[in-house]
Protein backbone atom coordinates (compact mmCIF):
# COMPACT_ATOMS: atom_id res chain seq x y z
CA UNK A 1 0.00 0.00 0.00
CA UNK A 2 2.80 2.43 0.89
CA UNK A 3 4.24 2.32 -2.65
CA UNK A 4 0.86 3.52 -4.01
CA UNK A 5 0.83 6.44 -1.56
CA UNK A 6 4.40 7.35 -2.59
CA UNK A 7 3.44 7.14 -6.27
CA UNK A 8 0.84 9.91 -5.84
CA UNK A 9 2.91 12.20 -3.58
CA UNK A 10 3.87 14.39 -6.56
CA UNK A 11 0.37 14.38 -8.05
CA UNK A 12 -1.70 15.35 -5.01
CA UNK A 13 -1.28 17.73 -2.02
CA UNK A 14 -0.24 16.08 1.28
CA UNK A 15 -3.58 17.01 2.90
CA UNK A 16 -5.62 15.10 0.30
CA UNK A 17 -3.41 12.02 0.73
CA UNK A 18 -3.83 12.22 4.52
CA UNK A 19 -7.62 12.50 4.12
CA UNK A 20 -7.65 9.40 1.91
CA UNK A 21 -5.57 7.48 4.51
CA UNK A 22 -7.95 8.44 7.33
CA UNK A 23 -11.09 7.37 5.45
CA UNK A 24 -9.90 4.10 3.90
CA UNK A 25 -11.67 0.88 4.99
CA UNK A 26 -9.41 -1.64 6.74
CA UNK A 27 -9.65 -4.43 4.13
CA UNK A 28 -9.22 -2.39 0.91
CA UNK A 29 -7.35 -3.98 -2.00
CA UNK A 30 -4.51 -2.36 -3.95
CA UNK A 31 -6.64 -2.25 -7.11
CA UNK A 32 -9.44 -0.38 -5.32
CA UNK A 33 -6.95 2.03 -3.71
CA UNK A 34 -5.42 2.73 -7.12
CA UNK A 35 -8.90 3.40 -8.53
CA UNK A 36 -9.68 5.83 -5.68
CA UNK A 37 -6.43 7.72 -6.27
CA UNK A 38 -7.10 7.97 -10.01
CA UNK A 39 -10.56 9.46 -9.40
CA UNK A 40 -9.19 11.93 -6.84
CA UNK A 41 -6.39 13.00 -9.24
CA UNK A 42 -8.99 13.48 -11.99
CA UNK A 43 -11.19 15.67 -9.72
CA UNK A 44 -8.13 17.59 -8.48
CA UNK A 45 -6.98 18.40 -12.02
CA UNK A 46 -10.51 19.55 -12.98
CA UNK A 47 -10.60 21.83 -9.91
CA UNK A 48 -7.42 23.66 -10.94
CA UNK A 49 -7.73 27.13 -12.45
CA UNK A 50 -6.79 27.40 -16.11
CA UNK A 51 -3.69 29.39 -16.97
CA UNK A 52 -4.61 32.98 -17.76
CA UNK A 53 -7.91 32.92 -15.86
CA UNK A 54 -8.73 36.30 -14.26
CA UNK A 55 -8.99 34.94 -10.71
CA UNK A 56 -8.95 38.43 -9.17
CA UNK A 57 -11.89 39.54 -11.28
CA UNK A 58 -13.87 36.37 -10.51
CA UNK A 59 -13.16 36.78 -6.78
CA UNK A 60 -14.19 40.46 -6.90
CA UNK A 61 -17.49 39.58 -8.59
CA UNK A 62 -18.13 36.65 -6.24
CA UNK A 63 -17.61 38.77 -3.11
CA UNK A 64 -18.99 42.08 -4.43
CA UNK A 65 -22.36 40.82 -5.70
CA UNK A 66 -23.45 39.06 -2.44
CA UNK A 67 -21.87 41.98 -0.52
CA UNK A 68 -24.63 44.25 -1.84
CA UNK A 69 -27.19 42.03 -0.05
CA UNK A 70 -25.53 42.51 3.33
CA UNK A 71 -27.21 44.38 6.15
CA UNK A 72 -25.73 46.93 8.53
CA UNK A 73 -26.02 45.41 11.97
CA UNK A 74 -24.44 45.10 15.40
CA UNK A 75 -25.06 41.97 17.42
CA UNK A 76 -25.67 42.47 21.17
CA UNK A 77 -25.09 39.70 23.70
CA UNK A 78 -28.23 39.06 25.75
CA UNK A 79 -28.22 40.70 29.16
CA UNK A 80 -24.87 42.48 28.75
CA UNK A 81 -25.28 45.95 27.23
CA UNK A 82 -21.52 46.58 27.03
CA UNK A 83 -20.89 43.40 25.03
CA UNK A 84 -21.59 43.77 21.34
CA UNK A 85 -19.87 42.75 18.14
CA UNK A 86 -19.98 44.51 14.76
CA UNK A 87 -21.30 42.25 12.01
CA UNK A 88 -22.54 42.61 8.44
CA UNK A 89 -21.15 45.08 5.94
CA UNK A 90 -19.36 47.34 8.51
CA UNK A 91 -17.29 44.35 9.68
CA UNK A 92 -16.46 43.28 6.10
CA UNK A 93 -15.24 46.82 5.32
CA UNK A 94 -13.26 46.88 8.58
CA UNK A 95 -11.42 43.65 7.70
CA UNK A 96 -10.78 44.43 4.02
CA UNK A 97 -9.55 47.95 4.83
CA UNK A 98 -7.03 46.38 7.24
CA UNK A 99 -7.97 48.87 9.97
CA UNK A 100 -5.69 49.00 12.99
CA UNK A 101 -8.45 50.33 15.24
CA UNK A 102 -11.61 48.22 15.06
CA UNK A 103 -14.99 49.15 16.52
CA UNK A 104 -15.61 46.10 18.73
CA UNK A 105 -12.36 44.25 19.54
CA UNK A 106 -12.95 40.98 21.36
CA UNK A 107 -11.18 37.76 22.37
CA UNK A 108 -12.47 34.20 22.61
CA UNK A 109 -10.54 32.89 25.62
CA UNK A 110 -10.35 29.09 25.66
CA UNK A 111 -9.51 27.46 28.98
CA UNK A 112 -7.31 24.48 29.81
CA UNK A 113 -8.85 21.40 31.44
CA UNK A 114 -10.28 21.20 34.10
CA UNK A 115 -11.01 24.98 34.14
CA UNK A 116 -13.14 24.69 30.98
CA UNK A 117 -15.75 22.52 32.72
CA UNK A 118 -17.30 25.58 34.36
CA UNK A 119 -16.59 24.99 38.08
CA UNK A 120 -15.22 28.46 38.79
CA UNK A 121 -15.38 30.04 35.34
CA UNK A 122 -16.91 33.27 36.74
CA UNK A 123 -13.95 33.76 39.11
CA UNK A 124 -11.52 33.17 36.22
CA UNK A 125 -13.41 35.68 34.09
CA UNK A 126 -13.10 38.30 36.85
CA UNK A 127 -9.32 37.73 36.87
CA UNK A 128 -9.24 38.75 33.19
CA UNK A 129 -11.50 41.84 33.48
CA UNK A 130 -9.63 45.13 33.84
CA UNK A 131 -10.17 46.72 37.26
CA UNK A 132 -9.52 50.43 37.83
CA UNK A 133 -9.75 52.42 41.07
CA UNK A 134 -13.20 53.68 40.06
CA UNK A 135 -14.54 50.08 40.11
CA UNK A 136 -13.70 49.54 43.81
CA UNK A 137 -14.40 53.08 45.08
CA UNK A 138 -17.74 54.18 46.50
CA UNK A 139 -16.89 57.91 46.50
CA UNK A 140 -14.29 60.46 45.35
CA UNK A 141 -14.22 63.80 47.15
CA UNK A 142 -11.98 66.89 46.97
CA UNK A 143 -10.97 68.92 50.02
CA UNK A 144 -10.46 72.42 48.60
CA UNK A 145 -8.79 73.81 51.73
CA UNK A 146 -6.06 71.16 51.98
CA UNK A 147 -6.02 70.37 48.21
CA UNK A 148 -6.42 66.63 48.80
CA UNK A 149 -8.46 63.88 47.15
CA UNK A 150 -10.20 61.36 49.39
CA UNK A 151 -11.11 57.94 47.94
CA UNK A 152 -13.52 55.79 49.90
CA UNK A 153 -12.91 52.15 49.07
CA UNK A 154 -15.88 49.77 48.97
CA UNK A 155 -14.30 46.84 50.82
CA UNK A 156 -16.84 44.30 49.54
CA UNK A 157 -16.14 45.22 45.91
CA UNK A 158 -12.37 45.23 46.53
CA UNK A 159 -12.63 41.78 48.16
CA UNK A 160 -14.22 40.36 44.96
CA UNK A 161 -10.98 41.20 43.15
CA UNK A 162 -8.74 40.01 46.01
CA UNK A 163 -7.80 43.56 47.03
CA UNK A 164 -7.78 45.67 50.20
CA UNK A 165 -7.67 49.43 50.77
CA UNK A 166 -3.97 49.12 51.69
CA UNK A 167 -3.19 47.19 48.47
CA UNK A 168 -5.00 49.81 46.36
CA UNK A 169 -3.03 52.57 48.15
CA UNK A 170 0.30 50.86 47.31
CA UNK A 171 -0.67 50.51 43.63
CA UNK A 172 -1.67 54.20 43.45
CA UNK A 173 1.59 55.38 45.03
CA UNK A 174 3.61 53.24 42.56
CA UNK A 175 1.58 54.49 39.57
CA UNK A 176 2.10 58.19 40.29
CA UNK A 177 5.15 60.28 40.95
CA UNK A 178 4.87 63.37 43.11
CA UNK A 179 1.97 62.27 45.33
CA UNK A 180 1.62 61.18 48.95
CA UNK A 181 -0.91 58.46 49.84
CA UNK A 182 -2.17 57.89 53.40
CA UNK A 183 -4.68 55.32 54.58
CA UNK A 184 -7.44 56.27 57.00
CA UNK A 185 -9.53 53.17 57.68
CA UNK A 186 -11.23 52.27 54.39
CA UNK A 187 -10.35 55.68 52.89
CA UNK A 188 -7.24 56.78 51.01
CA UNK A 189 -6.02 60.39 51.27
CA UNK A 190 -4.05 61.49 48.20
CA UNK A 191 -2.14 64.79 48.12
CA UNK A 192 0.13 66.31 45.45
CA UNK A 193 3.73 67.06 46.49
CA UNK A 194 3.45 70.43 44.80
CA UNK A 195 4.00 73.80 46.43
CA UNK A 196 1.77 75.53 43.90
CA UNK A 197 -1.49 73.83 44.84
CA UNK A 198 -4.51 74.71 42.74
CA UNK A 199 -8.07 73.51 42.31
CA UNK A 200 -7.42 72.66 38.66
CA UNK A 201 -4.45 70.39 39.51
CA UNK A 202 -6.39 68.67 42.31
CA UNK A 203 -9.39 68.07 40.03
CA UNK A 204 -7.13 66.62 37.30
CA UNK A 205 -5.53 64.36 39.94
CA UNK A 206 -8.97 63.05 40.96
CA UNK A 207 -9.85 62.22 37.33
CA UNK A 208 -6.52 60.45 36.77
CA UNK A 209 -6.87 58.46 40.00
CA UNK A 210 -10.19 57.02 38.81
CA UNK A 211 -8.55 55.30 35.82
CA UNK A 212 -5.48 53.74 37.52
CA UNK A 213 -5.24 50.05 36.62
CA UNK A 214 -5.18 47.93 39.80
CA UNK A 215 -6.01 44.36 38.69
CA UNK A 216 -6.92 42.15 35.71
CA UNK A 217 -5.80 42.61 32.10
CA UNK A 218 -5.51 46.13 30.68
CA UNK A 219 -7.97 46.87 27.88
CA UNK A 220 -10.51 44.16 28.82
CA UNK A 221 -13.61 46.22 29.65
CA UNK A 222 -16.14 43.40 30.00
CA UNK A 223 -16.13 39.59 30.28
CA UNK A 224 -18.84 37.01 29.56
CA UNK A 225 -18.50 33.25 30.31
CA UNK A 226 -20.48 31.22 27.75
CA UNK A 227 -20.84 27.53 26.93
CA UNK A 228 -19.53 26.48 23.53
CA UNK A 229 -20.09 22.83 22.71
CA UNK A 230 -19.12 20.78 25.74
CA UNK A 231 -16.86 23.39 27.37
CA UNK A 232 -16.95 26.92 28.76
CA UNK A 233 -15.10 29.83 27.16
CA UNK A 234 -14.82 33.50 28.11
CA UNK A 235 -15.71 36.26 25.64
CA UNK A 236 -14.15 39.66 26.28
CA UNK A 237 -14.96 43.20 25.17
CA UNK A 238 -11.51 44.60 24.39
CA UNK A 239 -8.34 42.76 23.48
CA UNK A 240 -4.84 42.32 24.92
CA UNK A 241 -3.52 38.97 23.68
CA UNK A 242 0.01 39.31 25.09
CA UNK A 243 -1.27 39.63 28.66
CA UNK A 244 -4.11 37.10 28.33
CA UNK A 245 -1.78 34.37 27.03
CA UNK A 246 0.42 34.67 30.15
CA UNK A 247 -2.44 33.51 32.44
CA UNK A 248 -1.92 29.91 33.58
CA UNK A 249 -5.52 28.76 32.98
CA UNK A 250 -5.68 30.05 29.37
CA UNK A 251 -5.25 27.62 26.46
CA UNK A 252 -2.83 29.62 24.28
CA UNK A 253 -3.19 27.23 21.31
CA UNK A 254 -6.88 28.08 20.73
CA UNK A 255 -7.43 31.55 22.23
CA UNK A 256 -7.93 34.10 19.47
CA UNK A 257 -8.65 37.80 18.94
CA UNK A 258 -10.68 39.37 16.13
CA UNK A 259 -8.01 42.09 15.77
CA UNK A 260 -5.97 41.02 12.71
CA UNK A 261 -3.04 43.38 13.41
CA UNK A 262 -2.70 42.18 17.00
CA UNK A 263 -2.70 38.54 15.83
CA UNK A 264 0.04 39.41 13.32
CA UNK A 265 2.15 41.07 16.06
CA UNK A 266 1.73 38.14 18.48
CA UNK A 267 1.62 35.05 16.24
CA UNK A 268 2.89 36.18 12.84
CA UNK A 269 1.55 36.81 9.34
CA UNK A 270 0.30 33.25 8.66
CA UNK A 271 -1.96 33.42 11.73
CA UNK A 272 -3.19 36.88 10.63
CA UNK A 273 -4.04 35.46 7.18
CA UNK A 274 -6.08 32.68 8.79
CA UNK A 275 -7.93 35.15 11.03
CA UNK A 276 -8.85 37.28 7.97
CA UNK A 277 -10.30 34.16 6.29
CA UNK A 278 -12.16 33.01 9.44
CA UNK A 279 -13.55 36.46 10.28
CA UNK A 280 -14.78 37.05 6.70
CA UNK A 281 -16.39 33.59 6.55
CA UNK A 282 -18.05 34.17 9.96
CA UNK A 283 -19.73 37.37 8.72
CA UNK A 284 -20.69 35.83 5.36
CA UNK A 285 -22.31 32.78 7.02
CA UNK A 286 -24.14 34.96 9.57
CA UNK A 287 -25.77 36.79 6.62
CA UNK A 288 -26.90 33.52 5.02
CA UNK A 289 -24.65 34.09 2.00
CA UNK A 290 -22.50 31.46 0.28
CA UNK A 291 -19.11 32.44 -1.16
CA UNK A 292 -16.45 29.94 -2.23
CA UNK A 293 -13.60 29.78 0.28
CA UNK A 294 -11.00 30.16 -2.50
CA UNK A 295 -12.13 33.72 -3.31
CA UNK A 296 -11.71 34.68 0.34
CA UNK A 297 -8.29 32.98 0.46
CA UNK A 298 -7.14 34.98 -2.58
CA UNK A 299 -8.11 38.26 -0.86
CA UNK A 300 -6.33 37.19 2.37
CA UNK A 301 -3.19 36.21 0.41
CA UNK A 302 -3.19 39.59 -1.37
CA UNK A 303 -3.46 41.43 1.95
CA UNK A 304 -0.69 39.42 3.65
CA UNK A 305 1.81 38.66 0.84
CA UNK A 306 4.23 41.42 1.93
CA UNK A 307 4.54 40.06 5.50
CA UNK A 308 2.35 42.88 6.82
CA UNK A 309 -1.44 43.22 6.85
CA UNK A 310 -2.34 45.72 4.14
CA UNK A 311 -5.89 46.80 3.37
CA UNK A 312 -7.51 46.87 -0.07
CA UNK A 313 -7.09 50.65 -0.16
CA UNK A 314 -5.00 53.25 -1.99
CA UNK A 315 -2.59 53.24 0.99
CA UNK A 316 -2.44 49.42 1.13
CA UNK A 317 -2.18 46.86 -1.66
CA UNK A 318 -3.06 49.35 -4.42
CA UNK A 319 -0.08 51.51 -3.43
CA UNK A 320 2.22 48.47 -3.94
CA UNK A 321 1.24 47.94 -7.58
CA UNK A 322 4.16 48.34 -9.95
CA UNK A 323 1.94 49.81 -12.69
CA UNK A 324 1.41 53.58 -12.65
CA UNK A 325 -1.86 53.33 -14.61
CA UNK A 326 -3.19 50.60 -12.29
CA UNK A 327 -2.55 52.83 -9.26
CA UNK A 328 -4.10 55.80 -11.02
CA UNK A 329 -7.23 53.81 -11.94
CA UNK A 330 -8.14 53.27 -8.27
CA UNK A 331 -8.15 56.74 -6.69
CA UNK A 332 -6.34 60.11 -6.98
CA UNK A 333 -5.15 59.57 -10.61
CA UNK A 334 -3.53 63.02 -11.06
CA UNK A 335 -1.36 62.50 -7.96
CA UNK A 336 -0.05 59.12 -9.18
CA UNK A 337 0.65 60.30 -12.72
CA UNK A 338 2.49 63.46 -11.58
CA UNK A 339 4.53 61.48 -9.03
CA UNK A 340 5.49 58.89 -11.68
CA UNK A 341 6.45 61.56 -14.24
CA UNK A 342 8.70 63.35 -11.73
CA UNK A 343 10.83 60.23 -11.19
CA UNK A 344 10.60 58.97 -14.79
CA UNK A 345 8.67 55.80 -13.88
CA UNK A 346 7.91 53.32 -16.68
CA UNK A 347 4.76 51.21 -17.10
CA UNK A 348 5.43 47.81 -18.72
CA UNK A 349 1.69 47.18 -19.34
CA UNK A 350 1.93 43.67 -17.89
CA UNK A 351 -1.44 43.58 -16.15
CA UNK A 352 -5.12 43.75 -17.10
CA UNK A 353 -6.15 47.22 -15.88
CA UNK A 354 -3.59 49.28 -17.79
CA UNK A 355 -4.28 47.40 -21.06
CA UNK A 356 -8.03 47.96 -20.70
CA UNK A 357 -7.34 51.67 -20.20
CA UNK A 358 -5.29 51.74 -23.45
CA UNK A 359 -7.81 49.60 -25.40
CA UNK A 360 -5.31 46.78 -25.92
CA UNK A 361 -5.68 43.00 -25.69
CA UNK A 362 -5.35 42.05 -22.04
CA UNK A 363 -2.63 39.50 -21.11
CA UNK A 364 -5.05 36.83 -19.87
CA UNK A 365 -7.20 34.07 -21.34
CA UNK A 366 -6.75 33.93 -25.12
CA UNK A 367 -4.71 37.15 -24.95
CA UNK A 368 -2.01 35.48 -22.85
CA UNK A 369 -0.06 33.43 -25.44
CA UNK A 370 1.90 35.20 -28.16
CA UNK A 371 2.29 33.99 -31.75
CA UNK A 372 5.71 33.36 -33.23
CA UNK A 373 6.25 32.53 -36.89
CA UNK A 374 9.09 32.36 -39.37
CA UNK A 375 8.69 34.56 -42.38
CA UNK A 376 9.80 33.17 -45.72
CA UNK A 377 13.10 34.55 -46.95
CA UNK A 378 12.94 36.88 -49.92
CA UNK A 379 14.57 35.41 -52.99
Amino acid sequence: MEEIFKEYEDKLPAKLIDDIKKNLPANITKAKLKEIFEKVVDEYEKAKIDVGECVGLVAAESIGEPGTQMTLNTFHFAGVSEMNVTMGLPRIIEILDGRKSISTPMVEVYLKAPYNQGGNVKELAMQIKEVVVEDVASEFSINLVDAIVEIRINENKAKNYGLTAAAVGKIISKSFKGIAVKQNGSSLIVKLDDKEESLNKTYKLKERLKLIHIAGVKGIKQVLPVKKGNEYIILTAGTNMKSILTLEFVDATRTRSNDVHEIRDVFGIEAARQVIIDELMKVIKSQGISIDMRHIMLVADTMCVSGYVKGITRYGVVNDKSSVLARASFETPIKHIIKASLVGEEDKLNSVIENVMLNQVVPSGTGLPGLTMKLPKKT
